[in-house]
């Protein structure tokens, strides 16, 4: 297997009796030994060059030279793509008008990620879905446009009352410098894998900074903001996500090829093995399947937790919470109760910047649009649109039996329990019957699964999605500030009665 796949590999050949000992694609396991170098210098990073002992510039340096580096191990010149991208994209930024800065640098940096997946798709591999070059500049994506926002937020006319307290706290009141913004993409941290941050939060990591602005969010009524609070260490959270990640990975290899997600189209495994059985395996495969996922982003969370970032405040016991810039939360995807509260803790980092770039600024159907950058965003196999189309379906059913629904089910304790079985059953098989295309890509297979189902949860949504009523959370917050503005109104003309009686008196 290691050997087939090694010509597809663009970067360093050096570990490739590793490789060949293990059974497994050489460009993956450069990713992994990058990543576990990138944990190395993360604690050199963190002793040697800690904020009280060297400048940011220095700081800003290292981890993007370290960061250029791992890229062109693992993935030789296609690393150019990285600064190609990032320094289109920065033109835009510095040539166009802050009105518009922000649309156009999305448009190209999205533009050229779209590109890049076209070429590496249909030029040189369609089947190639492993460690390739376009993974790191989906998260280079992400940075640059969050960037353009922030800096559209912090620098344009906009007023104040326009902006979330989100977008407040996110906003940029200067232009980053050339170093700043090619750390902020490129830093060892995360160029690999990632997850995306804010530039703020990131800035405040590399001037020392980030622990003085936590500090106030000690939950445990303790801290009084005056005394001076010690630099809490990340030694606990990093081994814990070490050992997530040795237990992630174990479980996947061991599991990933007896229950292959492809097998579920097998003719003879359909035509003979009963539809409940057919659930089942289907929910073991995907469950056998996410394993990878939590290994590669805790990972990559305990290697910016290694360097000290991701520290963000104290839970309530006084304990340091290390979960800043986490991707996933394991127990919360695995017992969802519905699609939502699946989505919320599934690539966490990602469904922020969706809700930043696109779901908060679409006037017109946001649900759809944001489902729709996701997939582009994926890439160009034609199974992530069938996967992120299906989800809208999911999400509006799920919206409408959650509204209509679960009221009838919060009457008592044994009620509730009753409904959270059945709806942590109906996600988990919702999100297995969803997701397939994204796993099998291509519309064949995609579509010779929805019709060994007889595309049943696709009617299924479409029939909730008619008989069931939900107004829309916009439409929701807007009948809230009328009903505000209404009792407003009814207050201050009752005080003008009452001031008027009171002149008359």
């Amino acid at each position: 297997m290691a050997t087939q796949t090694t010509a597809s590999c663009t970067g360093s050949t050096l570990l490739q009796p590793i490789s060949e000992i293990i059974d497994l694609p050489l460009d993956q396991v450069n990713f992994v030994a990058c990543q576990l170098f990138a944990l190395l210098m993360a604690v050199w990073f963190r002793l040697y060059l800690h904020p009280s002992k060297t400048s940011p510039f220095i700081r800003h340096v290292v981890a993007t030279l370290l960061g250029l580096y791992l890229a062109l191990f693992c993935f030789g010149w296609y690393s150019v793509h990285f600064l190609v991208q990032s320094g289109l994209s920065y033109g835009v930024m510095i040539f166009a008008s802050l009105e518009h800065m922000h649309k156009y640098c999305f448009i190209v940096t999205l533009g050229y990620l779209i590109v890049c997946q076209i070429t590496r798709v249909y030029v040189f591999d369609y089947g190639m879905y492993s460690a390739d070059f376009t993974g790191p500049m989906m998260v280079i994506t992400q940075k640059i446009t969050s960037m353009a926002f922030e800096i559209h937020d912090g620098l344009s006319k906009r007023r104040e009352g326009q902006l979330t307290p989100s977008q407040k706290y996110l906003a940029i009141s200067r232009m980053p410098s050339l170093l700043e913004y090619l750390s902020y993409n490129c830093n060892f941290m995360g160029i690999l894998a990632g997850p995306t941050c804010s530039y703020n939060d990131y800035m405040a990591f590399m001037e020392g900074t980030s622990y003085q602005r936590r500090h106030q969010e000690n939950a445990n009524g303790k801290e009084n903001g005056k005394a001076k609070q010690p630099e809490p260490s990340p030694k606990r959270a990093v081994v814990s996500k070490l050992c997530t990640c040795a237990i992630s990975l174990t479980t996947y290899l061991s599991l990933y090829r007896l229950l292959p997600v492809d097998h579920s189209i097998d003719e003879h495994f359909v035509s003979t093995t009963p539809f409940y059985l057919q659930v089942v395996y289907l929910y073991l495969a995907m469950l056998a399947l996410r394993p990878k996922y939590y290994f590669v982003w805790t990972l990559a969370d305990a290697i910016n937790n290694a360097a000290g970032f991701g520290f963000n405040g104290y839970d309530a016991d006084g304990s340091p919470r290390w979960d800043l810039i986490s991707n996933l939360r394991i127990l919360d995807i695995e017992f969802a109760t519905s699609f939502k509260l699946f989505l919320d803790n599934w690539n966490i980092q990602t469904a922020q910047w969706l809700k930043r770039v696109c779901y908060e600024r679409c006037p017109v159907n946001p649900t759809a649009a944001t489902f729709l950058l996701s997939a582009m965003w994926h890439g160009v196999y034609p199974g992530y649109y069938l996967t992120f189309v299906t989800g809208i379906g999911m999400t509006m059913a799920a919206r409408a039996v959650r509204h209509n629904i679960r009221p009838y089910f919060l009457v008592s304790d044994s009620h509730k329990r009753v409904y959270d079985v059945i709806t942590w059953a109906s996600t988990q098989v919702a999100i297995c019957y969803t997701v397939v295309p994204f796993v099998l890509l291509a519309v064949g297979p995609s579509l010779k699964f929805y019709s060994s189902w007889y595309f049943c949860l696709h009617l299924l949504c479409l029939l909730v999605v008619l008989v069931l009523p939900v107004k829309s959370r916009r439409r929701q917050a807007r009948a809230k500030e009328d009903a505000a503005q209404d009792e407003q109104r009814d207050h201050s003309s009752t005080d003008n009665n009452c001031n008027q009686k009171d002149k008359s008196t």
